[in-house]
């Protein structure tokens, strides 16, 4: 017997030999076709290559692929655990030719690698072709030696391959084992075929074909190969048994699950034990390769994955979370082959850990509203579908986690029922929102959010993405097609590019795709918390509806917000520290080239103060320590210590965001709740520096930052201009601070001495020829004079001493200065009760284009932007002196 690790060990090393790359497994999300939810065939991470669109450095190739079908026309999920063969999770084994060998190679390498590599004997195998395929029934009878009667010609599709509607395809060849007469079942093409006795165990797809569109069906240039053969049922074949869950591997998982449970692992509870091994690792890997449960998308298949498991497991007993117990067993049998696996591991357990202890919580009451529905049904009835959709609503029960609850007992859902819940529940969801008074535009997302659901957001792992274009949008209309220079929004299945949203603005990018389209992507916007929606020009080319575009964000300006918005989570928790935990976020603005942080704090920061802030964050950013994100609901996120940021609306389950470590150790340094996009390591933020902070509002402060290179260059900057200074003045920076202190107490001094001359020039006083005449206006005396060059600021001063001078009487100055008049009246102490220094300033001001004046009724100053007219406003004042 081999173990499963050896199979797919020699399998590559077989193909290694024969000169063909070992591709590593790509990941459970495929990158390169939207249409899929998870990879669910060896060539899916090949299909460009096999399109043309895409090329590589060889021509040959061999992979264990990691592969999920558990969504979508690919969805294996209900007979998991029943059927000897059915699994989420499975590896296909397969080797490659792009344009290289072709059938005579392939069935080559097949026959040899099975009978000589793994040591089948060959009495037990037959094979089928495409009845049309005679050549590849000739290279069988050639290379095997099988007779005539094992060589099956099928008729049906199911021997011939393609890629879709149009594209490449061509003739299949399967492998099959007899399992031997003691099983029921006949060989392929019989009418017993679907027994268990004949297993196929390897089908080689002969892609010679373009399928176009007509019907036409051509020859291709470059005819190329696409094997896949899944390595537990290969393993079961080597290793005697008929069960793919009585391998090596599955048996291992079975038992550890039976032990940490404490229930025999082969008897009523079988199927339980099966289901839990088949779905840890479906589980395990999904999170590994960065899908996380949520009620969305991906995330809600693993989510149903996960609580098909977690219910067989409270079925069988468990009063505690079982599944992150089993992780360790996996990683023993599998984490060798797929290092993933392992750097993942504590990430698996916790979501495991959370999602099980989480669901535990409402498993049980949902399970008894359950158990009182079926009491009421007859033998063979069907749930209705209100009651299903109440435990999906209220409970958390996917629809074919009830389905298979009630399996056991005979029992069916009424489906329509459960589907015509939900949409009564959009319904009244919808007139609910058309209340909330927002725009038509909007009426598109609602209506966008209703026929295709939310956007699966990949940007947290990747930058770029396919997609298909699920609706456009140009001058507020829905439309089918967009053009070169159209303004356009676009939604897509799934995309890498964030959505402003928490402050964080949305990414800019591109779109391309077919026949040269470009969009260039100038903003993302999140519409109703789901859609993400792609603004842009159409630069080249035409997209229209169905089609399949590339995104790729711009990872540039990517990075910039990723660290901007990595260092506001940071300078908050420093805030805090540094001013006192009253500190709250009041809003931000995550920009690529500078972040803006709003704060309640009363007065301003100290330069002590800001300087203590930027220094803690510095010192987290160099811990370079790892930025961990986890999913919770808010309520646990809150309770685990994690902030929640102003602003944000959070629904059933937020990612909580931690970053760094305090200096104790113990504790992470920042916890808050965050959708927003991070960086990996806190050391790629690079350095921080704050660059301004100031008022807002009462009780609000504003500090502005840079980071990375933006706070390099901050500096560098601030550091030409110190030299610069120092230059001019011939000193040292060290001497700096002591020489500009000298400077402005001489420039105060100066400037004393100035003011001091000007009063004297003006008053006439201390020998100084000149100076006004004090003349008699009326029945009072009166001093007023137009002065050119003196500032507005000493007119205070000048009034003074002129009161000194005239004794009993008012004074009028006009200064001029830049064009602009300042006019300022003075009343002495003993007129003030009969003339107001406040109405003679406001009939100056009118005269030089002003308007008003305030002050009091001793003194009062205004101005006007018409120096011109200076001496008029100086007339006018004594005009209305006169009359008084």
């Amino acid at each position: 017997m081999k173990g499963t690790n050896d199979i797919r060990s020699a399998f590559l090393e077989y193909f290694a030999k024969n000169d063909h790359e070992i591709v590593p497994s790509s990941p459970l999300v495929p990158h390169n076709d939207p249409t899929l939810m998870f990879t669910n065939a060896g060539m899916v991470p090949f299909k460009n290559v096999f399109t043309g669109v895409e090329r590589r450095d060889y021509v040959r190739a061999a992979s264990s692929q990691k592969c999920v079908r558990a969504g979508g026309k690919h969805n294996d999920l209900d007979n998991v655990g029943y059927t000897a063969r059915h699994h989420t999770f499975f590896e296909m084994l397969g080797n490659f030719s792009f344009g290289d060998y072709f059938k005579e190679k392939a069935i080559f390498y097949a026959w040899d690698l099975i009978t000589k590599g793994y040591d089948l004997p060959a009495d037990r195998l037959m094979v089928t072709v495409y009845h049309e395929d005679d050549e590849a029934y000739d290279l069988w009878r050639k290379i095997s030696g099988l007779p005539e009667e094992r060589i099956v010609r099928i008729a049906t599709a199911d021997n011939f391959w393609s890629m879709g509607d149009t594209g490449p395809c061509g003739p299949c060849s399967e492998i099959f084992y007899d399992h031997g007469a003691d099983i029921p079942g006949g060989p392929p093409g019989s009418a017993e075929e679907d027994g268990d006795r004949f297993v196929e165990i390897w089908n080689l797809v002969f892609m010679q074909y373009d399928q176009q569109a007509g019907g036409n069906r051509v020859a291709l240039p470059k005819p190329s190969i696409d094997t896949g053969m899944g390595l537990e049922r290969i393993a079961a074949v080597l290793q005697g048994v008929h069960d793919n869950y009585e391998t090596d591997l599955f048996r291992h998982l079975i038992e550890t699950s039976a032990e940490l449970s404490g229930v025999a692992p082969y008897g009523d509870h079988n199927v339980s034990h099966r289901v839990i091994a088949d779905h840890l690792r479906a589980c395990c890997f999904l999170i590994a390769d960065g899908v996380l449960p949520s009620n969305e998308g991906r995330g809600y298949v693993l989510r149903r994955i996960m609580r098909r498991a977690m219910r067989h497991a409270h079925m069988i007993g468990c009063s505690e979370p079982l599944m992150y117990r089993l992780v360790p067993a996996l990683m023993a049998q599998m984490g060798q082959a797929y290092p993933e696996l392992t750097r993942a591991e504590a990430l698996i357990r916790e979501t495991l850990k959370l999602e099980e202890t989480r669901f535990k919580n409402t498993l049980e009451r949902g399970l008894k509203l359950l158990d009182e529905e079926v009491s009421r049904l007859g033998e063979g009835g069907a749930l209705p579908g209100e009651v299903a959709f109440r435990l999906y609503d209220t409970y958390g029960f996917p629809l074919d986690l009830t389905q298979d609850a009630l399996r056991s007992k005979g029992l069916s859902v009424d489906e329509a029922g459960f589907h015509k819940a939900m949409e009564k529940q959009k319904a009244e969801a919808r007139a609910a929102w058309k209340g909330s008074g927002e725009t038509a535009t909007d009426d598109i997302w609602f209506e966008a959010r209703e026929k295709h659901g939310a956007t699966e957001f990949v940007g947290y792992n990747s930058t770029t993405s396919e997609g298909k274009v699920l609706d456009l949008v140009v001058g507020g209309k829905q439309i089918l097609a967009a053009g070169q220079g159209d303004k356009v929004a676009v939604i897509t299945n799934q995309t890498p590019f964030y959505g402003e949203s928490g402050g964080q603005m949305g990414d800019v990018g591109m779109i391309t795709g077919p026949d040269g389209l470009l969009i260039e992507v100038q903003d993302t916007s999140k519409q109703l918390g789901a859609l993400h929606v792609h603004h842009g020009v159409v630069k080249q080319g035409s997209v229209s509806v169905g089609d399949i575009v590339h995104l790729e964000v711009d990872e540039e300006n990517r990075d910039k917000l990723r660290a901007n918005h990595s260092a506001t989570h940071i300078l908050h928790a420093a805030l805090r520290n540094i001013l006192g935990e009253h500190v709250t976020q009041k809003g931000s603005l995550v920009a690529p080239d500078r972040l803006r942080f709003d704060i309640s704090h009363s007065k301003a920061l100290s330069h002590k103060e800001l300087r203590a802030v930027e220094e803690q964050v510095n010192e987290v950013i160099r811990q370079n320590s790892e930025v961990v994100t986890h999913l919770m609901t808010p309520d646990e996120a809150i309770a685990a210590g994690a902030i929640a940021l102003f602003g944000e609306k959070y629904g059933d389950e937020v990612r909580v965001v931690s970053l760094g470590a305090t200096t104790a150790g113990k504790d992470n340094f920042s916890v808050e709740l965050c959708g927003g996009t991070h960086v990996r390591r806190t050391g790629d933020i690079g350095l921080f520096k704050i660059i301004s902070e100031g008022a807002v509002s009462a009780g609000v402060r504003r500090i502005e930052a840079v980071t990375g290179a933006a706070a390099l260059n901050f500096v560098a900057q601030e550091e030409d201009l110190l030299q610069e200074a120092t230059a001019l003045l011939k000193i040292s920076v060290q001497q700096l601070p002591e020489r500009v202190k000298n400077l402005l107490e001489e420039r105060k001094a100066l400037e004393k001495e100035i003011a001091d001359l000007r009063k004297k020039i003006a008053m006439g006083g201390s020998g100084t020829a000149g100076g006004p005449e004090i003349r008699t206006v009326g029945a009072y005396n009166f001093l007023g004079q137009v002065l050119d060059g003196v500032p507005a600021k000493d007119l205070r001063g000048l009034a003074d001493a002129a009161k000194d001078r005239i004794g009993s009487g008012v004074i009028a100055f006009v200064a001029v200065n830049d064009g602009k008049a300042a006019v300022l009246t003075a009343v002495t102490d003993d007129l003030k009760e009969r003339i107001n220094a406040v109405d003679l300033v406001r009939a100056g001001a009118a005269a030089v284009g002003g308007k008003g004046g305030g002050g009091r009724p001793d003194m009062a100053q205004a101005g006007g932007p018409d120096g011109t007219r200076a001496q008029e406003a100086l007339n006018a004042v004594e005009g209305l002196l006169r009359d008084m």
